[in-house]
């Protein structure tokens, strides 16, 4: 770690490495000569064991210095290693871990095509049987690390003699060093310059022992992979939240407006109180995931607290940014200052591995499925039994002591979505103050995300139908001057 932050410590290397499209090889080498990734790496390969809280602070530790690195350490930790470590066969993993351990290799995953990105099952990229090994064809974007890294970890499809797809998806590892993926495409990407994406065309055979081997079927392999990297999201968010706190309270103390310091107005104590609850709520699903989500666990049915972890915890990396900038004012408004820098390099966190909207959506249908099963209507009562919810439910019995509909409107399931998600985040605060965290942060906290929570419930039963005018165009429209 202190290696790490020793790299990072000049200024001017922050600022230049910000404005650059990827790292720059030497200190990409220097990073990795830290051998970040070994705590992801199980111990009979020459890792650091795998432990959950080790690998969430090393992403906390780059995020607090750059937000794309950590991305890049997530990116290779969650989306690669772990899968390999948990699925692939002994042959393919030692000579996998042996190249990131010892000559600084790196991973990624391609998941994601032009024409399916939220609906990933119906990808189109497929594989058939060529004797003792598969061949993998198709077109896939925006993969993080692309053109850079040395190994990939591909989706596809398996495609019959008829030339028809199957339902089930197979993850294959593939050495670029065997070509076959060419990049057609490097995206200018609006945040995040440090890593490289883009479109590649994929035509590839792979080792029969490079597929890896689901423990049912593949879709619930890859179920784990997106919840178990979604749970890691804390890792990422701490470190940038503090970050963004640290950069918040300083200039707030340094700043004087109208002879007064900025710190001492109401509405700038009203922004700071929100970040550094944001903080204190992304450490506490730290705490939660290092605590019960082991990195060889199954959390292919974790979708309930993967889904919350993730959008309530990408949610508040954005919102912190904004806060950030709206403190700073104009000189926080360039692509060199970290309150700019922050706000496009959070954004596509809301975005990838999983479209918040959606999440929040699922979250409330998971809730839905649950009620069902307990055979509740009452999301109060069903909120008390939950053991994600149930130690703040009796605090916020009066905003959730209603009936729930099951076949309530799409924008519904996402607000309420919405206010679950805070709920479980707000039960996880709970849980790790109990464990002795600063109480007057942990008091913040609850208070923020109880009126967060009810602000959105108050929504919820307001929602009117959406009125929306279908047919029309700024051109069709008769202008405000006609009314003159």
């Amino acid at each position: 770690h202190q290696r790490l932050t020793d790299l990072f410590a000049p200024f001017e290397t922050q600022s230049r490495l910000g404005l650059q499209r990827q790292f720059p090889k030497q200190f990409m080498s220097d990073v990795l000569d830290c051998k970040p990734l070994s705590v992801f790496i199980p111990e009979s390969y020459g890792g650091r064991g795998g432990d959950s809280a080790e690998a969430l602070s090393m992403l906390e530790v780059s995020s607090y210095h750059s937000l794309p690195l950590s991305l890049m350490m997530g990116i290779n930790g969650a989306l690669f290693l772990q899968p390999v470590a948990n699925y692939g066969a002994d042959s393919t993993k030692t000579s996998i871990f042996d190249g990131v351990l010892e000559h600084n290799k790196m991973g990624g995953l391609m998941i994601t095509e032009p024409g399916f990105g939220s609906d990933a099952l119906r990808m189109q990229t497929s594989y058939r049987g060529e004797g003792a090994s598969y061949r993998v064809k198709g077109i896939k974007h925006w993969a993080g690390l692309t053109g850079e890294a040395d190994y990939w970890l591909i989706t596809a499809r398996p495609k019959n003699d008829q030339g028809e797809l199957g339902r089930d998806v197979s993850f294959f590892v593939h050495d670029a060093e065997n070509g076959g993926i060419e990049v057609e495409e490097v995206f200018n990407n609006l945040g995040l310059y440090m890593l490289p994406y883009g479109r590649n065309q994929i035509d590839i055979s792979v080792p029969e022992s490079h597929k890896l081997e689901p423990k049912t079927i593949g879709i619930k392999m890859m179920l784990d992979v997106l919840h178990r990297s979604r749970l890691q999201f804390p890792g990422m968010s701490t470190g940038f939240l503090g970050r963004l706190v640290d950069e918040a309270m300083t200039h707030c103390k340094e700043r004087f407006v109208g002879g007064a310091s900025l710190f001492n107005y109401d509405q700038v104590k009203a922004r700071l109180s929100r970040l550094q609850s944001y903080f204190t709520a992304s450490s506490a699903m730290a705490f939660f995931v290092s605590r019960n989500v082991p990195l060889s666990m199954d959390t292919s049915k974790m979708d309930l607290a993967a889904n919350a972890v993730k959008s309530v915890s990408t949610d508040y990396m954005q919102s912190a940014s904004q806060h950030l900038l709206q403190l700073v004012g104009a000189k926080g408004y360039r692509l060199d200052h970290i309150a700019g820098r922050a706000v496009v390099d959070s954004r596509p966190f809301q975005i990838f591995e999983g479209s918040n909207d959606i999440l929040y959506q699922q979250i409330t249908e998971s809730v839905i499925k649950l009620m069902r099963g307990a055979k509740e209507t009452n999301l109060y009562r069903f909120c008390v039994d939950h053991p994600l919810t149930s130690q703040v439910a009796e605090r916020l019995r009066q905003s959730l002591d209603f009936e729930i509909h099951p076949q309530m409107a799409q924008r519904k399931l996402v607000s309420l979505g919405q206010a679950l998600g805070r709920l479980i985040t707000m039960n996880m605060t709970v849980e790790m103050g109990a464990k002795g965290y600063a109480s007057d942060m942990i008091q913040q906290t609850i208070h923020v995300m109880e009126s967060e929570i009810k602000q959105i419930l108050t929504g919820y039963h307001q929602q009117a139908v959406p009125l929306l005018v279908e047919e029309t165009s700024y051109a069709s429209t008769k202008g405000w001057r006609s009314f003159l």
